[in-house]
């Protein structure tokens, strides 16, 4: 056995050293020529084969189903059975491993994790792939700079101020701590003041208004700089036994560093981006907050937090940056009066980078809005815009008339969506049934969306030109056997999966009148209700989730690169196992639309 076997490939890679060893004892290196059958429906695999050379085209009642690469192993479920439920033929001169089938059976034995990626149904192995996951987040965070974690601003007061109004401002700016300066020494020295200090001012038995703070400050301050490493901070913290630093670049103060802020940074840095949203006085703050998500993002990503939890994650944290930024915007009156809501994936809670603006805005019958109500919306999606989420091509923002109306212009218009089985119509309706309230009345969009529901139509021919729209793109088959032919192909996540499997999950709760708005939740209620099976609710589940995973890596590191996100896949730079799920999610995707096709009777369309 040549000592070439790639155990960087899975599932190999999670194989130990005697184990590894085990396989380099019982492997060949086995020859099929161009269009020779490797394994029939029926026969009885006697090993398992790992690609070194060419492609293998695997058929099921003659349909090409998926393609084999170089590093790509079957037929580990065959092997398992006992018998290969499908035909295999080399597409072209084929050069591979064969590992005995006793070998393969000792190792699924002796190695859980290896037998859930060779043969396992999907769920298993994304199970496996998330205990492989590396990374570690708190090494991550404690490399993060200073100025990424809460930085509070720091007040200054004069060294003669009495300590009961340095109380107040405590109060007043929910504050522990002032900095104190005193000009009387040359030079000038700078202090702190802290709520320790207060406490020996109390025991000291002199009236509060008559003891100045510059007494009892300390003047030796800690300082760190901007630019520092978090974890660097924390350790200065803990030699020098305080809780806080001061955080300057030369002369110039940036403000206090707490201890319980560091500790808050490296548990969840979402907790501190909320607090600064909530603190916000203006957009120009709101603006810092919301550069800190991608961040965030990739932080946990990275540290192996799903990616369903990171989407809820940011799903709040937007609507808190949104609805911040309306109060700020908007007048309180306006705000009370209406529901402000977003749509598409950040409306079903599926977004994880920033993408285009979808929003719009429903107003209380009868009540009048601002004259200038064209100009609060305007600025509105210019704030968003400089948050870093671009204006919508086609008009769907509340900046557009179209997208803010009252309640009952709303619902007629909803009801005309629904009636009019028109592109533009059915677009619409599938983007406001994704609508999800971020600020204001959120009652008056649940009344236009159940108004929505209460009129939805029985009509086959309605819901499968509705449904129809999952075949947009083509065929994701198509695609993959393009990926082997040019390694440089581009898969865009979007059209090929997520898009075919949130739509389709939308066209059976448009068909089931279900309000749940979030793909996930929609698929839950499906299978209560019978719609789907168990089983098919749990792996269109699984396969949106890996789907989100890879995008969301391949985001993070065209951001790396300092390139625009693109939202395509390089498959260049996809795993073998990766490679491996993507066969499998793209196969539930097709198994999912067949079945669509068949309850719509889209084919009489």
């Amino acid at each position: 056995m040549p000592n070439a076997f790639n155990f960087s490939a899975s599932p190999f890679d999670s194989l130990t050293q005697h184990e590894q060893r085990l396989v380099r004892d019982h492997v060949d290196v086995v020859y099929f020529r161009a269009d020779e059958v490797v394994l029939d429906v029926g026969a009885v695999p006697a090993h398992l084969f790992v690609v070194i050379k060419g492609y293998v085209n695997q058929l099921d009642a003659d349909e090409l189903t998926t393609t084999y690469g170089p590093d790509d192993c079957f037929d580990g479920r065959g092997l398992v059975a006992g018998k290969a439920s499908s035909r295999f033929v080399a597409a072209e001169e084929v050069v591979a491993y064969a590992l005995a089938r006793h070998t393969v059976q000792e190792l699924i034995a002796a190695n859980a994790t290896f037998g859930a990626l060779l043969f396992s149904d999907l769920g298993a192995k994304l199970s496996a792939a998330g205990q492989r996951q590396s990374g570690n987040e708190l090494q991550a965070l404690n490399m993060a700079r200073v100025d990424q974690a809460f930085v509070r601003p720091a007040h200054v007061v004069d060294a003669g101020t009495d300590v009961v109004s340095v109380v107040r401002l405590f109060q007043q700016e929910r504050t522990t701590n002032v900095l104190v300066q005193d000009g009387r020494q040359q030079p000038p020295r700078l202090g702190i003041f802290t709520t320790n200090a207060l406490q020996r001012a109390i025991l000291s038995g002199r009236p509060l208004d008559q003891i100045p703070v510059g007494e009892l400050s300390n003047y030796s301050l800690i300082t760190v700089r901007p630019g520092d490493q978090v974890g660097d901070a924390l350790a200065i913290m803990l030699r020098h036994h305080i809780h806080r630093v001061v955080v300057a670049d030369g002369e110039r103060i940036h403000g206090v560093l707490e201890a319980l802020d560091v500790f808050s940074f490296l548990s969840n840095h979402s907790m501190l981006i909320t607090l600064r949203i909530n603190d916000a006085e203006n957009i120009d703050e709101l603006a810092v907050a919301a550069a800190q998500l991608t961040g965030m993002i990739g932080r946990q990503f990275r540290s192996g937090t799903r990616v369903g939890l990171i989407a809820r994650m940011v799903q709040d944290l937007n609507a808190r940056l949104f609805d911040r930024a309306w109060q700020l915007i908007a007048p309180a009156e306006l705000v009370a009066n209406s529901c402000l809501f977003v749509m598409g994936s950040e409306g079903r809670g599926e977004q994880l980078l920033k993408t285009d603006q979808d929003n719009g805005l429903v107003l209380r019958d009868g009540y009048a809005p601002p004259a200038d109500l064209p100009g609060i919306c305007e600025r509105f999606s210019d704030a968003l815009a400089r948050f870093g989420y671009p204006p919508c091509p086609g008009g769907i923002m509340v900046s557009n008339p179209a997208w803010r109306m009252s309640a009952a212009d709303f619902a007629q218009t909803a009801r005309r969506w629904l009636a009019m089985p028109e592109a533009d119509s059915l677009m619409n309706l599938a983007i406001f049934m994704d609508a999800h309230a971020v600020s204001g009345d959120a009652r008056l969009l649940d009344a236009v969306k159940a108004s929505l529901m209460q009129m939805a139509t029985d009509s086959d021919a309605l819901l499968a030109r509705f449904a129809s729209a999952i075949d947009a793109f083509g065929g994701s088959v198509g695609w993959w056997n393009r990926l082997l032919g040019d390694a440089g192909e581009r898969l865009n996540l979007k059209k090929e999966g997520i898009f075919p499997l949130v739509h389709g999950v939308r066209s059976l709760a448009l068909a089931g009148r279900l309000d749940a708005t979030g793909t996930v939740e929609r698929i839950e209620a499906l299978v209560q209700r019978g719609d789907l099976s168990a089983d098919m609710g749990r792996e269109l589940t699984e396969s949106l989730h890996f789907f989100m995973s890879l995008k969301l890596k391949a985001g993070l590191a065209e951001l790396d690169r300092q390139q625009p996100v693109s939202g395509a896949v390089d498959a260049k730079a996809l795993s073998s196992f990766e490679r491996d799920l993507l066969k499998d999610t793209l196969g539930v995707v097709k198994r999912f639309k067949a079945q669509l096709h068949h309850r719509f009777k889209m084919n009489a369309l």
